[in-house]
């Protein structure tokens, strides 16, 4: 397992450690006014969860726990819950081992990846619909980066701030997009239109948000981007993979490709030598690749 830094909240009297990168204070954010929000520290996400018309109280909780488990939580039985099950220490924190490693996100998956996926229900178009029209109240600011419905009468939504060059929203952000959607989603329960109780999570894309091709190609261009990528051999018609550490230099939307080159970080200076920068060869290697042979881009954090 790969070493993760962490942090601890102090929420409803209980201390709770998770996985974040870097270390971030979002002691702001824990109102008792603050609406469903899911927060992504590092790749893991973290819900601020909220019941429906009621006063609202956060509570963290890791991706990998079913939202079942976390039905009518106050206070430390939101602990005593898991004790039994090994999964905290004697002080309260979660035991590093209990965190698993998350799988790569997928281009289009509705989540990390960006895109929409929708469980195939009788309403989760329309809860998109709603969606759709909430982010346009913003007056183009923010927009919807992903959005996913599940079977379980769920909704995840990821949204993005267009008007900044990270593209990361802030927590006002956040908050406003959750408020005003989960009072449409009530307005749209009492319609009958969608089924009640639906829950609700609404988070930023995440440190390393996976780019969207070719759209957002130029708006992040400053970017150091992990990027994974095929070659393919004239001669025999086989392909391979590869991957690395790029920053993007040019693209030709007519030509529909794009040239890369090494991104001044930690791992490619280490190739030249352990605290060396990069060498005159790595600064004037360029690597040109069609948009078709790239199979996936992301933002790089070294942190």
């Amino acid at each position: 397992m790969n070493s993760i830094h962490s942090t601890r909240f102090l929420l409803n009297s209980a201390m709770i450690q998770a996985p974040q990168r870097p270390p971030m204070d979002f002691s702001h954010i824990f109102s008792p006014f603050c609406p469903s929000i899911l927060l992504n520290i590092s790749s893991r996400p973290f819900v601020v969860l909220a019941k429906k018309n009621s006063e609202f109280e956060p509570v963290i909780k890791p991706s990998n726990v079913e939202d079942d488990d976390y039905d009518d939580i106050e206070d430390d039985s939101f602990l005593d819950e898991f004790e039994n099950e090994d999964m905290v220490d004697d002080e309260g924190y979660f035991k590093d081992e209990y965190f698993e490693e998350e799988a790569e996100p997928s281009v289009g998956d509705g989540a990390g990846g960006g895109g929409i996926s929708l469980a195939g229900t009788g309403w989760d178009k329309k809860a998109l619909e709603i969606a759709e029209e909430v982010a346009m109240s913003f007056d183009e600011e923010l927009g919807i980066y992903a959005f996913r419905t599940l079977l379980n009468a769920s909704i995840q939504v990821r949204i993005e701030r267009l008007t900044n060059k990270s593209g990361s929203p802030t927590m006002m952000d956040i908050e406003s997009f959750s408020t005003e959607y989960r009072a449409r989603l009530d307005e749209a329960e009492s319609a009958g239109s969608i089924p009640e109780n639906i829950a609700l999570e609404v988070s930023s894309p995440g440190v390393e948000r996976v780019v969207r091709i070719p759209q957002d190609l130029v708006r992040f261009k400053e970017r150091n981007m992990y990027v994974k990528y095929v070659t393919e051999a004239a001669e025999t018609g086989s392909s391979s993979e590869h991957d690395g550490i790029f920053r993007l230099i040019s693209f030709d939307s007519e030509a529909n490709t794009c040239t890369w080159g090494l991104a001044d970080v930690r791992v490619n200076r280490e190739k030249s030598g352990r605290g060396r920068p990069l060498n005159k060869k790595q600064k004037e290697w360029r690597l040109e690749l069609p948009l078709h042979c790239l199979h996936l881009v992301r933002f790089y954090s070294e942190i």
